[in-house]
């Protein structure tokens, strides 16, 4: 079913204990509503991911929209499910920056080849399981080593919060982490769910209150008034040319009043280099590991089998992001908050999905919108970007939790933690030539690596793992 939904009941009401399934759909007004707070779900981290990655935020919000409609109709409308901006691949694009050249264009052309390239190797590994089974991916990515991974791609990203993003406003990076605290946990429903957006918005009012009431602060602004060694103004940045510390704004709605309401977001072209590639490619382990995650996860609420569509689902996501990437949009993946969402409605409709979809694209023609979430204060990153990388990290912890992960071990323990210190470090290992592996993509090969060597020299043949998503026990 691709198209086309059968009413459930009077469309208006469900009993207790009753769910409208994908096929099924409420009233067209009440369709829209919960789409709209399909939305409201997935807009927090669609549109501060790509922010914090240095891309578009405007495209990333509008492919999303294209993205999830790509996935309904690959899947065949039998899983309900959002793809929105993925976090798994931040610290990949921020060291991609790091050699491109920053925050640049031309920088900008190689993140979206590097996540094109990916995206590729996605789909093609979608359809190895679809042929082979969902269990070939238990059997090379045990919990062990999905867990560790998903971990260092939180806590591998530490450092941007500490060197960058903290450092230009401590207080309001301070004060919008406790209002999203407050947030997330004394709010129910969807103001809980969508506490992260609250706590920006928060963050970006405060910024706007202090610039008026105590004046301009002095911080460090990435790319921003550049200085040698003898003061004297240059470009570009690097080790001989620094940004330094400047009085200014936190808030600066410049280029919100240049921009159209209306138009097309400054959609731009990829660039492909394998030395970027390298320090991305981690993210396909955490991307593989999400989806088949969700994709259970909903068949657990809908109560149907599911596993016939994994490898569709995979799939669907890695052509999903080669389609985003390729006009300069995000990555994309799955999403857990959308999944709440129906949780709550006990709605699996993929109508309200179709019409979350269009909603989105709507909001991504307005390129004003666009220049606002760009003008969030680094500070106020600093806030939200503490407890988003935090959260991720602690993910991996909860895959080893469910499926009792033995830490006794050193098989499991040994590569775990030298791949997690090297991404947090970050460590930076130079393999020759242009090519070098630091951090979350050098943690990854040594868990992934490291595991698997460990345990043919400990003489254990593999095993399959359990679901991923389930809980053991």
């Amino acid at each position: 079913m691709v198209w086309g939904w059968t009413r459930h009941g009077d469309g208006k009401h469900l009993a207790p204990g009753e769910v409208v399934r994908p096929d099924e759909r409420l009233s067209w007004p009440r369709t829209v509503g919960i789409g709209a707070q399909h939305v409201i779900a997935m807009f927090g981290a669609t549109f501060v991911f790509p922010l914090v990655m240095g891309l578009d935020p405007n495209i990333a919000v509008m492919m999303s929209g294209v993205a999830t409609i790509l996935f309904l109709l690959i899947v065949k409308g039998r899983v309900p499910s959002y793809l929105g901006t993925s976090a798994s691949f931040v610290g990949g694009v921020l060291a991609i920056r790091a050699v491109a050249g920053g925050d640049t264009a031309g920088a900008d052309a190689v993140v979206t080849g590097a996540i094109l390239v990916v995206g590729l190797v996605l789909a093609l590994i979608g359809v190895a399981i679809h042929f082979l089974g969902v269990q070939i991916i238990h059997r090379v990515f045990p919990p062990v080593v999905t867990g560790a991974v998903v971990m260092l791609i939180g806590f591998g990203l530490a450092y941007v919060v500490a060197d960058v993003y903290w450092p230009q406003d401590h207080w309001v990076a301070l004060l919008t982490m406790l209002i999203t605290f407050v947030m997330i946990v004394a709010f129910k429903g969807f103001i809980g769910r969508i506490g992260v957006l609250v706590g920006l918005v928060a963050g970006f009012v405060l910024s706007w209150v202090l610039d008026r009431l105590a004046g301009p602060i002095t911080s460090v602004l990435p790319g921003a008034n550049l200085r040698d060694a003898a003061g004297n103004a240059c470009a570009p940045e690097g080790p001989y040319c620094l940004a330094t510390a400047f009085p200014h704004d936190r808030v600066s709605f410049d280029n919100v009043a240049k921009a159209d309401w209306f138009g097309l977001p400054n959609f731009h072209g990829p660039d492909f280099r394998f030395s970027a590639v390298l320090l991305v490619l981690p993210a396909v382990i955490a991307l593989v590991a999400e989806n088949v995650g969700h994709v259970k996860a909903v068949g657990e609420m809908t109560g149907t089998d599911v596993d016939p569509y994994v490898g569709r689902a995979v799939a669907a996501d890695g052509v999903a992001t080669v389609v985003a990437s390729a006009v300069g949009g995000s990555p994309t993946t799955t999403y857990a908050e959308n999944i709440g969402v129906m949780a709550a409605t006990k709605v699996y409709s993929t109508a309200a999905y179709y019409v979350a979809a269009v909603i989105a694209i709507l909001f991504g023609l307005c390129p004003k919108f666009g220049q606002l979430v760009a003008a969030t204060p680094g500070g106020v990153l600093g806030g939200v970007t503490v407890i988003l990388y935090g959260m991720i990290g602690l993910l991996g912890a909860k895959i080893w939790i469910e499926n009792r992960v033995d830490f006794a071990d050193p098989v499991n323990m040994v590569p775990t933690g030298a791949g997690i210190i090297l991404a947090i470090g970050p460590v930076t290992h130079f393999v020759g030539g242009d090519l070098t592996l630091e951090g979350i993509a050098l943690g990854t090969i040594v868990v992934l690596g490291g595991y698997h060597l460990l345990r043919a020299i400990a003489g254990r043949p593999l095993e399959p793992a359990p679901p991923v998503g389930s809980e053991a026990g």
